[in-house]
C-alpha cells in the first residue's frame, strides 16, 4: 500500500511521475479518475489552503469526500477497530492530526492510501507543491542552493528529506538550540543568504520570536542571495515577524499563484498513491 507520512516515502522517480501526473490532469487526463470513490478528510475548522485545495480536487475528479475532525481519532475505541470498519467503505484518507505516530498507526490497518496533510513533524503535500510550482519557474531546481531560515519543526523537517530525495543543496539559518539533525547551519543571515537561489521560511511560535529576532528575511537581506533568488515563506506567513512587510511586496516573493499548484500536486498525490497501490 502506497502511503504519503513522510516526504520521503516517495522517492525521486514518484516525485517527477507525480509532476507528470499534474501537467496531465492541466490537459484534462484523469477527469472522472475518483467517480465512485469515498476520500476520508480529517481536518480541524482552521485548516484553509489545504482543505480547500483537497476538497476541489477530490470533487474535480468525480470524487465524494466525507468531513471529520481530527478529535474523531482521539477517542477511547481502538484505532485499528476504527480503520477496519472504514476499509469497507473508503478509498483514501487525508489527515491532518498533529501527532504523526496516529498517521503511522493508521496505515498500519488501512487497505486505503493514508496522507499526511500534515503533522508537528512533516508536511509533504506542501513542500511537493513548492519543488511542482518550482519546476515550472526554474531550469532544474535541484541544482539550484537552498536556505531554510527558521526552527526545526514540519517545514524543516519536511525541506531537509525533500533535499535528501532530490539531491538539492540545504543549509539552515537559525539560532543555537533551533538546528534540524544533519543539516549545514549558518547563524549569521547575510552570510547565510550569499550564493543562496532558493530562500523559505516558516512561521515562529510566540515563544521563538525573542530568539529570531534577528533572522527577519527583509528586501535588504534577499539583495545578498544570488541573482533571479526567490523567497518562498510557508504560509501562514507574518509580516513583521520571519519576513518584513516590504519584502512581501518586493519581486523576490514568489506570489500567491505559486501556491495555486497546490490543488493539482494534492490531485496527483491522490492518484499516484492509489496507481500504486
Amino acid at each position: 500500500m502506497q502511503h504519503l507520512i513522510r516526504f520521503d516515502d516517495y522517492t525521486k522517480d514518484d516525485v517527477y511521475e507525480i509532476f507528470q501526473i499534474a501537467d496531465e490532469i492541466k490537459d484534462g487526463k484523469y477527469q472522472k479518475f475518483l467517480e465512485g470513490k469515498t476520500v476520508i478528510l480529517f481536518f480541524p475548522n482552521s485548516s484553509i489552503r489545504t482543505r480547500v485545495a483537497f476538497e476541489k480536487g477530490i470533487h474535480l475528479l468525480g470524487g465524494q469526500t466525507i468531513l471529520f475532525p481530527p478529535e474523531a481519532l482521539d477517542k477511547r475505541e481502538k484505532l485499528e477497530d476504527v480503520i477496519r470498519y472504514l476499509n469497507n467503505w473508503a478509498d483514501a484518507a487525508v489527515i491532518r492530526h498533529k501527532n504523526i505516530a496516529i498517521m503511522d498507526e493508521i496505515a498500519q490497518y488501512a487497505s486505503f492510501p493514508v496522507i499526511n496533510a500534515l503533522t508537528d513533524e512533516n508536511h509533504p503535500c506542501e513542500i511537493l507543491s513548492d519543488l511542482y510550482a518550482l519546476s515550472k519557474l526554474r531550469n532544474n531546481f535541484c541544482t539550484d542552493k537552498f536556505l531554510f531560515v527558521g526552527a526545526k519543526g514540519n517545514i524543516g523537517g519536511a525541506w531537509q528529506e525533500a533535499a535528501q530525495v532530490m539531491g538539492f543543496e540545504l543549509a539552515q539559518c537559525c539560532p543555537k538550540g533551533y538546528e534540524l539533525d544533519g543539516v549545514e547551519v549558518i547563524r549569521d543571515l547575510k552570510e547565510a543568504v550569499r550564493g543562496r537561489d532558493i530562500i523559505c521560511t516558516d512561521s515562529l511560535t510566540h515563544g521563538e520570536l525573542h530568539d529570531f529576532k534577528k533572522y527577519q528575511v527583509t528586501t535588504e537581506i534577499m539583495q545578498l542571495a544570488n541573482g533571479g533568488a526567490m523567497l518562498n515563506p510557508c504560509p501562514p506567513f507574518y509580516r513583521g515577524e520571519e519576513v518584513s512587510a516590504e519584502v512581501m511586496k518586493s519581486p523576490y516573493f514568489v506570489g500567491y499563484a505559486f501556491k495555486s499548484h497546490l490543488l493539482e500536486i494534492h490531485q496527483a498525490i491522490l492518484i499516484f498513491n492509489l496507481l500504486h497501490s
